[in-house]
């Protein structure tokens, strides 16, 4: 990957983990949603400072475990979006923006670590 596209995805990964901590300020207060604030905010926090440790992988072997992380953390905020759509602590409609940015995260991350496997 190129410096310019790391750097891209740096900056993008960062923005989308912005997004979930603006969305978890506006989140109702029960325990459900408390629950899975804390897990989103996790997870997409992870994204953002995974992919930027990537960038400073010292092999190849520690390159793509790195991306092994972003992707699963990635993998996981999809989850905790489609759960607080589904359960209707959040409207779906509300939600589908951040959605479909998880799941191209989650896109660009198995095609990176394939690339790098290869």
């Amino acid at each position: 990957m190129s410096v310019e596209k790391h750097q891209r995805l740096i900056e993008r990964t960062k923005k989308f983990a912005l997004r979930i901590i603006h969305m978890s300020q506006a989140m109702p207060s029960s325990r459900a949603a408390n629950v899975i604030t804390n897990q989103i905010l996790r997870s997409a926090t992870s994204i953002a400072a995974n992919s930027r440790a990537s960038g400073r992988s010292r092999s190849k072997a520690e390159f793509i475990a790195k991306i092994g992380v972003v992707l699963e953390e990635a993998d996981e905020t999809v989850c905790w979006l489609e759960l607080l759509a589904d359960s209707g602590i959040l409207p779906a409609r509300k939600l589908q923006d951040l959605i479909v940015e998880a799941n191209e995260l989650v896109a660009i991350f198995a095609a990176s670590r394939k690339t790098a496997r290869s």
